[in-house]
């Protein structure tokens, strides 16, 4: 019996925006499936915080220049969205400042409603030279996944100013696998998991929460029942209904040459439904019929196609047809007198 080997986490380095995990040891081969599947879910799926839009009073567009800055609107964007957010019991809110130059401008400098802490308030934001105008700017930020472009803010107020969200708090991740020793087997993994976050959160949390969202879905897949899933054949359509419904006429209401006719009745060719039949199944076996031709099997598919009948309309079943002609032709022989036969 194969003793089963559980592992351990082990934080080899630790700080406020990065953290070194090693998880081992493993089985041959999940390292990488780990590893892997954990970087995916911290890099798109941790919810993180920042702004989604901004508006500086006396200002109408992104390319315009600051009153009494040094710096341009672009380059406020720019330092703006570096500014880094930790917003608990709220999804969204509204932080504004109000200030007077000469003086440097920080993210700790914006005042900012219960729930809504800036981490990192050094962040420079921009440098007013003069004391005239009043500097005065309002910041929208929002909770979400990822990245967000600036275009998906939609419709804006006059002087909303839309800006480009990385929401996610990871800013790096990187894994490695190593062999390891167990006892005297040395095929097992050894997984290094290195995460670089903001600050809003821990390295060691967010590991966590990546694996926790992990289990979540693996569980959600455990648990399923198998469904059987059965897909309904399409209904055809008014005109295929319409068409079907005159595979029992006669070949006389096709207006067929003289010729034409003749060889399919021979043949023992009597309904709209054997024709089609046979041009579906095997267009030769017309062909072969004496004195039936390409040119009449040309004018055969002319007239039924001014019927909606060729190509057959969707629904049309040829093995049905020819079902009823061989129950056709067991029923006339089994009505036969025995005395006829020779």
């Amino acid at each position: 019996m194969v003793e089963k080997v559980f592992p351990k986490i082990e934080a080899t380095a630790v700080s406020r925006q990065y953290g070194r995990f090693v998880i081992s040891p493993l089985e041959s081969g999940y390292g990488v499936t780990l590893g892997n599947a954990l970087r995916r879910v911290l890099l798109s799926s941790l919810t993180g915080a920042a702004a989604t839009a901004m508006r500086v009073t006396g200002v109408q567009h992104e390319f315009s220049p600051i009153p009494g800055a040094r710096e341009d609107m672009t380059a406020l964007m720019l330092n703006l969205k570096q500014a880094r957010f930790r917003m608990e019991g709220t999804d969204s809110a509204r932080v504004h400042l109000r200030l007077r130059g000469p003086a440097e401008v920080t993210a700790g400098d914006l005042e900012t409603p219960a729930g809504v802490e800036v981490v990192n308030p050094e962040q420079h934001l921009v440098t007013l030279d003069s004391d005239e105008p009043e500097f005065e700017l309002e910041v929208s930020i929002a909770t979400g996944k990822g990245y967000s472009p600036s275009e998906e803010r939609g419709s804006l107020p006059l002087g909303e100013i839309p800006l480009d969200a990385i929401f996610s708090p990871i800013r790096r991740c990187n894994y490695s696998v190593e062999r390891v020793r167990v006892g005297s087997t040395t095929d097992f993994d050894s997984l290094i998991m290195e995460v670089w976050t903001d600050g809003t959160i821990s390295p060691e949390k967010a590991l966590g929460q990546a694996a926790a969202m992990l289990v979540e879905h693996f569980q959600l897949i455990a648990t399923a029942e198998t469904i059987e899933v059965t897909v309904p054949e399409p209904e055809p359509s008014a005109e295929a209904t319409a068409a079907l419904a005159s595979v029992d006429t006669p070949i006389e209401a096709l207006n067929l040459n003289v010729r034409a006719y003749n060889c399919l009745k021979r043949a023992g060719i009597a309904t709209i439904g054997q024709v089609l039949a046979k041009l579906v199944t095997n267009e030769q076996e017309l062909l072969d019929i004496r004195n039936f031709g390409h040119k009449s099997l040309d004018e055969l598919k002319e007239k039924l196609a001014e019927r909606g009948l060729y190509p057959p309309p969707e629904g049309f079943r040829p093995e049905d047809i020819l079902k009823q002609e061989n129950d056709a032709d067991l029923g006339t022989v089994a009505d036969a007198d025995p005395h006829d036969v020779e």
